[in-house]
């Protein structure tokens, strides 16, 4: 077999969007930490004509990314990568946000980077919350963008990092700057590779976040926002696709937040009461 393959980590609504707009008639490999949910992403996107495979996977580890890679190439070549696997403040400690979604997601651009096709193209999904971080030092922005994968989680400033939202915003801004970093590596392969940093965007998980107890805080947030609302998946799988497509190619290096205005209006309008819980 040699079909153009797609590798998404992290079987949720919002890498599903993705995928089912850039892998017709490919091959799509879904990775996720739970392999259940892989396998039922797999039905749905096979009912759908889609052809998939699936394969259990831990962002956070070197050796899983490379069994994914492995596995990926029994298809063909790869040519799109989509990293919307990750954890939140909410989900876990500090340690486990750094170890998946800071040093994973520089891992996974590390490796994929080394075997994409030429003309392919990755999406790494980002969040808002790294722009609400605010300036670094230009020495931790390089430290975040170029530090050696393996040396990642020893820098100090990481290493001082207490709160699971710090661990996350932190995390976030990695992601933003190792794509830049990595770009000028895939370029040399002929790829490209960027970020989307969504907002609020009404998936199963928010949705029950939205009924939750914080749900009240969240509610208001959104309508005071820009655009009034939360997004939707789709939203973010039509800014992927034009990324990910020909009409895209001069794009790489960049993040794109698709938050409804809400990260404007956060340092800079109605929304600026957030600041004091940030």
């Amino acid at each position: 077999m040699n079909m153009k393959v797609t590798v998404l980590f992290g079987a949720g609504s919002i890498g599903l969007a993705i995928v089912r707009r850039v892998a017709a008639g490919g091959h799509i490999v879904l990775a996720d930490y739970n392999e259940q949910n892989a396998l039922a992403a797999a039905q749905t996107l096979e009912n759908a004509g889609f052809t998939c495979s699936t394969i259990q996977a831990d962002l956070g580890s070197r050796e899983s990314i490379q069994q994914v890679i492995a596995h990926a190439q029994q298809f063909g070549d790869i040519y799109h990568l989509v990293n919307a696997a990750g954890v939140s403040p909410s989900q876990a400690p500090v340690s486990e946000i750094l170890r998946v979604d800071m040093y994973g997601t520089a891992v996974l651009l590390e490796e994929f980077g080394k075997v994409i096709a030429n003309g392919g193209s990755g999406i790494v999904i980002s969040s808002q919350s790294g722009h609400r971080l605010g300036a670094l030092p230009q020495e931790q922005s390089d430290a975040l963008a170029t530090t050696p994968t393996e040396q990642l989680l020893s820098l100090p400033f990481v290493q001082a990092i207490t709160d699971t939202l710090k661990a996350y915003q932190y995390s976030k801004r990695c992601n933003v700057l190792r794509v830049m970093f990595e770009a000028t590596r895939w370029g040399k392969r002929g790829a490209t590779i960027n970020s989307i940093s969504p907002g609020i965007i009404i998936t199963p998980l928010a949705a029950d976040e939205l009924k939750g107890p914080r749900g009240e805080g969240y509610r208001k947030m959104l309508s005071a926002s820009p655009a009034g609302r939360a997004g939707t998946p789709d939203e973010v799988g039509d800014l992927a696709e034009f990324l990910m497509s020909s009409r895209g190619r001069f794009i790489s290096g960049a993040d794109l937040l698709i938050d409804g205005g809400c990260t404007a209006s956060y340092w800079y309008g109605d929304l600026q009461y957030l600041k004091a819980t940030h």
